[in-house]
């Protein structure tokens, strides 16, 4: 596993996935969590943030 995501528990894919989505697009914190969560993902947008 890459070295820059050891702390994390969620998966390295998941955490790109989810940045490239609060950085691409004008979305809150919370709307990145609810798209997540449509897709089956779930994470609260606290751990977004973090």
């Amino acid at each position: 596993m890459d070295s820059r995501f050891r702390y994390f528990k969620t998966s390295p894919d998941i955490i790109r996935l989810t940045v490239m989505m609060y950085v691409r697009f004008p979305l809150s914190l919370r709307k990145v969590e609810d798209l997540l969560h449509e897709r089956g993902i779930d994470v609260s947008h606290e751990a977004v943030r973090f």
